[in-house]
C-alpha cells in the first residue's frame, strides 16, 4: 500500500449502522485440552477492576485474584489471594478436559468428566463467582491460601517490587494479614498500620516535605483491602501449610457438607480508606447485601457489557497473520479487566501477574512482587497502556489514569511552592501513586546543598514534560468522545505553568534574561526522555508545548477565560521551534535537542515529534525530514526493534512505512513465551508486559487509520495481503468500520454520515 494519499471523491457504499455488529470469532477464544504445569500456563479472567490467573494443576482447579488499589505500607501492590478447589474423583484430569477463556463473554468454562466450573467476575460490582455443575454427586473443597500468614522481612532484590526498591536503614516488612473461618465463610483482610513510618511519610521527611505534610494528598494511610469467600452449604475443614513454587503459605479449608451435583462459590473483595476496621467491614457488608440483590441479574448483564465492549471497536485480520488481531484482542481483554478501577492498569503487569520466577528466575519472591514497584507510576510506560483506548473508543477506561494525576495535581504542585517559590505542577517520570518522585528515584544520599527540588538521578534529571502525553490524552477526550474536560483544564494549565515559571527561573539564575534573543524559552538544562540528557531545547519538551498550546488555543469557547487564552497564546510564541540537524550525506533530520552532554539510555526521542506528537507524518509538511531521521540517524537505526516499550512499530506506521509497520507489529503480536499468547515479557519491565500490548496496539491501529485535525487518513501503512474488517473511533464523535481485501476498501460504513467529507483514501496503486 503506498503512503501517498489523496483527498479523492469515492464512491463506496455507505451502509447503515445497524449492519455493522461484527462479534469476535470462536477462534479468538484460548482453548486449552490439557491442564497446566503450575501458575505461568493460567490464563487471564476478569471485569470490573478485578483480575483473576486461572490454571488447573493435579486435579486442582487454582485462581490468583488481584484488585486495583491493594497498596501497602510498602507500596507494594499485594495480591488478594489464591484460591484452590478439590473436587472428588478429580473430573478434570480426564482425558476430555476443557479450559477456555470466551473472550465474547468475559469469563472462563472449565470441563471434564462430565463436570463443569464457571468462572466470571460482575463488571458492576466486585465479586468473583465460581458455579460448578456436576452430572453425579461429589463433594468439594474449597482453600484460601495466603503466603502473608506471618510477617516478611523484606530485603535484597524483593525491596525493588515496592517503593523502596532499596534497603533503607530500618527494616521493611510486609506485614501479616488476618484471615478468619466461619461457618461457612473464610474473611481475609490487610490494614496499613498505623504505627510505624510508612513509606509515604518516609518519602515526605527525606524530600523536606515536612512543613507541607498536612495538606498531601495520602493514598496509604489506613488503606484496607481483602474480603469474604463464601461457599453456601460448606463447613470448616480446618488449615494446612504448603510450599507453592518457593513461597511458604498457609490453607484455610471449606469442604461440602453432603455431596452436591450443583455447588456456589463467591469472592467479594473491598478496598478502601476507612479510619476503622469496623467501617471497611461495614462496606463489605455493603457490597455483599447489593451483590445478594442483583444476583439474578448480575451474569446477564456482565455478559452484556462484554459484548457492547467488543462491538465498540476491534480489528480482524484473516489468514496467516491472524494472530496479530487475535492477540490484540486478547490484550484488550486485559485492559478490559480494569475498566472501573480507582488506579489505573500498572503497566509492569497489570491484574495479571504470577510468582515471579515464571518472569525472571533471579526473583525468587512472593506472588505479591513485580519489578518496578506496585504504586509507582512511570509515565513513558503508563501512556503506552493508555494511548491506544482513543482509537478503540474506550473512553470511560481512561478515567482511572486521568483521575491518578488530578488527585496528585495538589502534591506536584507543593513541591513547586516548597522548593522554588513559584507556581504550577511539577511531575516527575517515576512518579508515587501520592504525586511526589520514588525516593530511591529522588535519591537519598545527595551532595550538599543539591537543588531539594532535583531527583539526584542520571536517568530522570530535568525529565517533567512526560505528563503532557496524559494532557494531550485529555484533550483528546474533547474531541472524540465529546467529553466535557472542564474538570481537567486546570490541571493541565498547571502543567503548563510550571514550565512556564520554572525555566525562567532558571534563566534568571544564569543570567539576567528570561529569554533569548528572539524572545523565546532557553530549555536548560532539559531532557530528551531519559536518553539524551543535559539537553538544550529538548525536541520532547517543544514538541510537547506546541502540541499541548495549540490543543489549549483550539478548546471550544467557553472553556477559557480570555485572559487565560492570551495568556497561553503568548507562551506559544515564546517556544522556540523543533530543532532539526544534518546527518551524514547531508540529511536533513530531526535532533533530539539542540545540544546535549551525554547519552544515558536507548530511546529515540528525536522521532517524539512524529509519536506522540504529530507534528510530523503522512499527509504533513516535511515528511521527508522526519524518514530521514528514521533511515539516517545512527542510534534510531542501532536500537530499532520490537521489544517492550519500544515504539519503532508506531514510527513506521506514522511515517506510512508499510512493509517496516507490518514486520515490527508482527513481531509485537507474536505469542509471548507462556501458554496464554498475551503474556508478553519481561522486556525492559515486568511479565505481562502491558507497554509491549499497549504500543503493539497503536501501531496497528496506527496503519489503518491516522487522524490529523479533521481529516482521516484510511490505510496509511497498511499491507495489501492484510484483509481485514475492523471499527475504530475517530475524532468528533465519529466511527469507522469497513473491509479491506487485497489492499482495498470494499465496504465502508462513517457515522455520522457529514463526516465523509473528511476522510482521505489511499490513492490506487
Amino acid at each position: 500500500m503506498s503512503y501517498f494519499l489523496s483527498t479523492i471523491c469515492f464512491c463506496l457504499l455507505l451502509l447503515p449502522a445497524c449492519l455493522a455488529q461484527t462479534p469476535l470469532p470462536d477462534s479468538y477464544n484460548v482453548v486449552w485440552t490439557t491442564p497446566g504445569r503450575d501458575a505461568s500456563e493460567s490464563m487471564p479472567c476478569g471485569g470490573g477492576d478485578i483480575g483473576l490467573n486461572v490454571w488447573v494443576e493435579n486435579g486442582d482447579v487454582l485462581f490468583y485474584m488481584a484488585r486495583s488499589g491493594t497498596f501497602d505500607e510498602n507500596n507494594a501492590m499485594l495480591k488478594s489471594g489464591r484460591v484452590r478447589l478439590r473436587i472428588s474423583s478429580n473430573p478434570f484430569s480426564s482425558s476430555d478436559f476443557r479450559q477456555e477463556l470466551r473472550l465474547a463473554k468475559g469469563d472462563v468454562v472449565i470441563s471434564g468428566g462430565k463436570t463443569r466450573l464457571h468462572l466470571w467476575v460482575d463488571v458492576f460490582r466486585p465479586v468473583v463467582h465460581v458455579e460448578l455443575e456436576s452430572a453425579k454427586p461429589v463433594t468439594v473443597t474449597a482453600m484460601y491460601e495466603s503466603w502473608r500468614f506471618e510477617d516478611h522481612l523484606v530485603k535484597g532484590t524483593e525491596l525493588r517490587g515496592n517503593s523502596y526498591k532499596v534497603s533503607p536503614k530500618f527494616d521493611v516488612i510486609t506485614y501479616k494479614d488476618d484471615v478468619a473461618v466461619s461457618g461457612n465463610e473464610i474473611r481475609f483482610y490487610h490494614r496499613n498500620r498505623a504505627d510505624r513510618e510508612n513509606v509515604m511519610a518516609y518519602t515526605v521527611r527525606m524530600q523536606g516535605m515536612a512543613a507541607v505534610k498536612d495538606q498531601l494528598f495520602d493514598p496509604i494511610t489506613d488503606n484496607t483491602f481483602g474480603g469474604v469467600l463464601v461457599a453456601p452449604g460448606m463447613k470448616p475443614a480446618g488449615t494446612d501449610t504448603g510450599t507453592y513454587m518457593n513461597t511458604r503459605y498457609r490453607s484455610w479449608a471449606l469442604v461440602s457438607k453432603t455431596s452436591v451435583r450443583t455447588q456456589q462459590i463467591d469472592v467479594v473483595l473491598h478496598v478502601d480508606q476507612t479510619p476503622t476496621l469496623d467501617a471497611w467491614t461495614a462496606g463489605l457488608a455493603k457490597i455483599r447485601q447489593e451483590a445478594a440483590a442483583t444476583r439474578k441479574t448480575a451474569l446477564a448483564k456482565t455478559h452484556d457489557w462484554w459484548a457492547q465492549f467488543w462491538n465498540r471497536s476491534y480489528i480482524l485480520i484473516d489468514g496467516p497473520d491472524s494472530t496479530v488481531s487475535r492477540n490484540y484482542q486478547l490484550f484488550r481483554y486485559m485492559l478490559g479487566c480494569n475498566a472501573y478501577g480507582k488506579w489505573p492498569t500498572k503497566f509492569n503487569g497489570g491484574l495479571f501477574t504470577v510468582d515471579p520466577v515464571f518472569a525472571n528466575k533471579l526473583y525468587a519472591h512472593t506472588p505479591d512482587f513485580r519489578l518496578w514497584g506496585g504504586g509507582t507510576m512511570t509515565a513513558q510506560n503508563q501512556r503506552l497502556v493508555y494511548h491506544p483506548m482513543l482509537k478503540s473508543g474506550d473512553f470511560d477506561m481512561l478515567k482511572p489514569q486521568f483521575d491518578f494525576y488530578l488527585r496528585s495535581q495538589r502534591n506536584a504542585e507543593l513541591r513547586s511552592q516548597l522548593y522554588w517559590k513559584h507556581n504550577g505542577a511539577c511531575f516527575t517520570e517515576q512518579l508515587e501513586n501520592f504525586g511526589l518522585p520514588n525516593i530511591m528515584e529522588y535519591g537519598v544520599k545527595r551532595p550538599e546543598g543539591y537543588d531539594p527540588g532535583m531527583e539526584y538521578n542520571a536517568w530522570l534529571e530535568y525529565e517533567w514534560d512526560t505528563v503532557f502525553e496524559f494532557c494531550l490524552m485529555m484533550l483528546e477526550t474533547e474531541r472524540y468522545e465529546g467529553r466535557d474536560i472542564r474538570s481537567y483544564v486546570p490541571f493541565i494549565e498547571s502543567c503548563l505553568t510550571f514550565f512556564d515559571e520554572h525555566y525562567q527561573l532558571l534563566a534568571k539564575q544564569r543570567g539576567t534574561k528570561a529569554f533569548d534573543e528572539k524572545g523565546q524559552y532557553v530549555f536548560y538544562p532539559s531532557s530528551a526522555a531519559e536518553t539524551y540528557k543535559m539537553t538544550y531545547n529538548s525536541t520532547t519538551v517543544i514538541s510537547a508545548l506546541r502540541v499541548i498550546l495549540g490543543r489549549m488555543l483550539e478548546l471550544p469557547a467557553g472553556y477559557l477565560p480570555e485572559v487565560q487564552r492570551d495568556k497561553w497564546a503568548t507562551m506559544l510564541k515564546r517556544v522556540p521551534p523543533v530543532p532539526v540537524q544534518y546527518l551524514d550525506g547531508g540529511h536533513k533530520a530531526l535532533a533530539p535537542a539542540v545540544a546535549w552532554a551525554r547519552i544515558q539510555n536507548t530511546e529515540a526521542p528525536q522521532l517524539y515529534p512524529v509519536y506522540p506528537w504529530g507534528l510530523y507524518g503522512v499527509g504533513k509538511p516535511d515528511l521527508e525530514v522526519a524518514r530521514n531521521t528514521w533511515q539516517y540517524d545512527t542510534l534510531v537505526v542501532k536500537y530499532r526493534s520490537h521489544v517492550g516499550w519500544r515504539q519503532h512499530n508506531i514510527f513506521a506506521a506514522r511515517l506510512g512505512l508499510t512493509d517496516e509497520a507490518a514486520d515490527l507489529t508482527r513481531r509485537k503480536f507474536a505469542d509471548g513465551p507462556h501458554r496464554f499468547p498475551a503474556f508478553w515479557g519481561p522486556g525492559f519491565d515486568w511479565t505481562p508486559d502491558h507497554n509491549w500490548g499497549g504500543s503493539a496496539m497503536i501501531g496497528l491501529q496506527e496503519m489503518l487509520m491516522q487522524v490529523d485535525g479533521r481529516k482521516i487518513y484510511l490505510l496509511p501503512a497498511w499491507p495489501d495481503r492484510w484483509n481485514a474488517r475492523f471499527k475504530l473511533h475517530a475524532p468528533y464523535q465519529t466511527t469507522i468500520e469497513g473491509t479491506v481485501v487485497n489492499g482495498k476498501l470494499e465496504r465502508l460504513i462513517i457515522s455520522p454520515e457529514s463526516r465523509k467529507a473528511d476522510v482521505v483514501l489511499p490513492v490506487a496503486r
